[in-house]
């Protein structure tokens, strides 16, 4: 057996498993020293949180001097997160001036400062990492800097410079990103600029208002869709234009602008929307209607409930279904479509919002008796075994009237 080690191929061989013996155990112990490394630094970063946690009020009055915490590399990265944390919580309960405060602490101690160079001299992702950080900051100063690093080549840059100027949640930074979007445009992800947008348009939507008429396709879709979650009625006129622009992702923003902003026209505009060609438009309109309490609305329900789309008659369907003290007229005009899937659609959408109850009630009202009738019978007649176990639940009978609106 020794020759055999001893041999070229043994020696190979056993050469061979002595250095994966030696390879795994030193990737073992790779492993493990990662693991107490992370672990003590860990620890070590838990009790400084909290002792700087413990004299949090005195760092930032400034009885703690800067200096004695930001010589500690650790300590001051712990303190800038500490104050954006804050800054961020500050603004969410509307705390204007402990945010201004914190904000304050961040120019005086320099961290600001700090975060403002690495954006300007570092590249990559310490560089990323600088403009988030400013973007939590919500510092006036620090719009410039993240509006150069637009033009970045690197996308990753531009898209975390879209998302620092989203963090401050400025007008400013909204007037950056629509600039570079309607002129040369911004070649970042949609998504993660529509959401920038909507945060920096939220006090003052009419910033938009320049800037609908210039760009073309998909950025004219985004730009509809954040007017579209932030309109108000000041701004009936623009999306009185964006309801009839040929773009259909356009128009479906417009019927949700109308259902958001509910100018005096838009029961009118929303019953034109209704009829669009484009089926998601016809949706995004329903959906909108359903929002609006008013009478003049359930004609509009009643004809969509009659559309082609399932979607459209489910969204119609529920919206009538909310409509408690005219169940028994709204189901009556179902009835009068002559429509078998939109009688189902209006049925199961008031038993599963607890609308047979009311009817039920409603037959012992003598002006409402006969509509409240006549629709529940129709419910039966339709197949809903839901309806007819309600019905042996309330325990009282249902007479088929034999003539009027209960036969039809």
């Amino acid at each position: 057996m020794a020759a055999v080690w001893l041999s070229a191929p043994g020696r190979l061989v056993l050469d061979a498993i002595i250095a994966s013996m030696a390879g795994i155990g030193l990737l073992l112990s790779f492993i493990l020293g990662r693991r107490a490394m992370r672990r003590r630094y860990f620890h070590r970063r838990d009790e400084r949180v909290f002792a700087l946690r413990q004299n949090w009020e005195a760092i930032l009055s400034g009885a703690v001097p800067a200096a004695n915490w930001r010589k500690e590399p650790l300590d001051s990265e712990i303190v800038e997160e500490m104050l954006l944390d804050d800054i961020e919580a500050a603004h969410m309960a509307g705390l204007s001036g402990e945010a201004a405060r914190l904000l304050n602490v961040l120019r005086s101690s320099g961290l600001l400062a700090t975060r403002l160079h690495e954006a300007t001299a570092y590249e990559g992702w310490r560089r990323r990492r600088a403009l988030v950080a400013l973007g939590r900051t919500r510092a006036p100063e620090a719009v410039p800097m993240l509006a150069r690093a637009l033009e970045d080549p690197e996308l990753e840059t531009r898209v975390a410079a879209v998302r620092g100027l989203g963090g401050t949640g400025l007008p400013e930074a909204a007037i950056e990103m629509l600039d570079r979007v309607a002129g040369r445009g911004l070649s970042t992800p949609g998504l993660t600029l529509q959401n920038s947008l909507l945060e920096c348009c939220q006090g003052c939507p009419e910033i938009l208002r320049a800037y609908l008429d210039q760009p073309e396709g998909r950025s004219r879709e985004m730009m509809a869709r954040v007017l579209g979650e932030l309109a108000t009625p000041a701004m009936e006129e623009d999306i009185l234009l964006l309801a009839a622009d040929p773009l259909p992702e356009v128009r479906a923003s417009a019927a949700r602008a109308l259902g958001v902003a509910r100018p005096a026209s838009a029961v009118e505009l929303l019953s034109d929307l209704v009829k669009d060609r484009e089926w998601f438009v016809r949706l995004r309109a329903v959906v909108a209607v359903g929002t609006i309490e008013d009478a003049r609305v359930i004609p509009i329900l009643i004809e969509a409930l009659c559309d082609e789309n399932r979607f459209v008659r489910l969204r119609a369907a529920g919206a009538l279904a909310r409509m408690g003290p005219r169940l028994e007229q709204i189901v009556s005009k179902v009835i009068e479509t002559h429509d078998r899937f939109a009688l189902h659609a209006i049925i199961s959408e008031i038993e599963r919002a607890g609308g047979v109850a009311r009817l039920f009630s409603a037959i012992s009202d003598p002006s409402r008796r006969e509509d409240a009738t006549a629709a529940l019978m129709q419910a039966l007649r339709a197949g809903q075994e839901q309806v007819r176990s309600a019905a042996r639940a309330e325990g009282k009978p249902v007479v088929v009237p034999k003539s009027g609106k209960g036969n039809s």
